[in-house]
């Protein structure tokens, strides 16, 4: 049981580092940082930031000189956050392999540790090719999906373990009678969990879609709520904001399109927002009525909390003219609703 323990706590240490993780990067990519280092791994030939200073240094000595401005504070936020991603991909992989060398161990889990090491070495890659290509929208959004996909797999991780840590019946069904105990195991009615599933479902495409909305600089797009351009319908074109290859040698730092395009990205966004609420509210809601086991309740509890905390955030974000502070905290919110709702996934598939 010990074996199970180690692996549990590392799975909640690179759980907490990865959502750290997840949140810091939109930060890189809020404050335009994405590039505060052009080469990779290093940072201007350097391992830290200090070739970014050097160089800066080197810039102010020949002013005559031709050459891209060079910010040392956003040399330093890129290295944070790949130095932060680098001690988690050393933790996933400690867990991967311990979980090979106790494989024979009951209940060590096998799929999830090589699942979590496949994710960290393509969120390597992606990370090099987000400064290489020039943050390209594509490659960014991509680089924030499979990080919360990192997180999720982590939080699913870390849920296995603890139960299995605590034995097959808890103390609290132990005190209940062989019939109680058997009404708890029992999955949820079938409709609550395609409802959850379809909650799930929604919220990954929202995610996304906020994903290309930030990665295209297409928040301010619409400044005022609930209409956008103050219309319920703006001009928008739909046709060039969805366009996901673009080409490389282009810098998309700031941004290659038009007005209209970032309206539609932006206005679609909304309304996932519109069609993700519904959904998460009828699958919680569902959950709570089917009166099933106490971690569905808690979970769509958490459902429902996570998901008044990110509409306040979005709306709050709008009428404040998106400040830096409400905006990571929108990726905050992002990540918190989606490991709410897959405990919700989860709990609600107990047996």
């Amino acid at each position: 049981m010990y074996r199970i323990n180690i692996l549990r706590r590392l799975a909640l240490t690179g759980l907490l580092l990865a959502f750290c993780v997840v949140v810091f990067g939109g930060y890189v990519r809020l404050t335009d940082a994405g590039l505060g280092c052009p080469d990779w791994p290093g940072c201007y030939g350097h391992l830290t930031p200090t070739g970014a200073a050097a160089a800066a240094s080197a810039n102010a000595a020949d002013p005559g000189a031709v050459q891209a401005p060079i910010h040392v504070g956003k040399a330093w936020r890129e290295m944070i956050h790949r130095y932060g991603a680098s001690t988690l991909g050393l933790i996933i992989v400690v867990i991967a392999a311990l979980s090979l060398l106790w494989r024979r161990q009951p209940g060590v889990p096998r799929l999830q540790p090589l699942a979590l090491l496949a994710l960290v070495i393509f969120q390597g890659l992606l990370g090099m090719w987000t400064v290489l290509h020039k943050v390209n929208p594509l490659t960014v959004t991509l680089h924030l999906i499979f990080g919360l996909t990192t997180l999720s797999v982590l939080w699913w991780l870390w849920l296995s373990l603890r139960r299995r840590s605590s034995g097959p019946w808890s103390g609290s069904v132990k005190a209940m009678g062989g019939g109680s105990a058997a009404a708890l195991l029992r999955p949820a009615p079938s409709f609550v969990r395609r409802a959850a599933l379809v909650g799930l479902i929604a919220l990954a495409v929202q995610i996304m879609l906020g994903g290309w909305t930030s990665t295209n600089y297409a928040a301010v797009a619409c400044p005022d709520f609930p209409k956008c351009q103050a219309s319920w319908w703006p001009e928008a074109d739909y046709r060039d904001a969805f366009v996901l290859w673009r080409g490389l040698g282009v810098n998309y730092e700031g941004g290659v399109l038009s007005s209209p395009a970032r309206v539609a990205i932006h206005f679609t966004h909304r309304l996932g927002a519109i069609v993700a609420t519904l959904a998460l509210l009828f699958a919680a809601f569902s959950a709570l009525r089917s009166h099933h086991e106490r971690h569905s309740r808690w979970a769509a509890s958490a459902v429902l909390l996570a998901l008044t905390l990110q509409l306040t955030i979005g709306i709050s974000m709008v009428l404040r003219g998106f400040p830096l502070w409400l905006a990571t905290a929108h990726n905050a919110g992002a990540a918190l609703l989606l490991l709410s709702t897959l405990a919700l996934h989860r709990a609600l598939r107990r047996a």
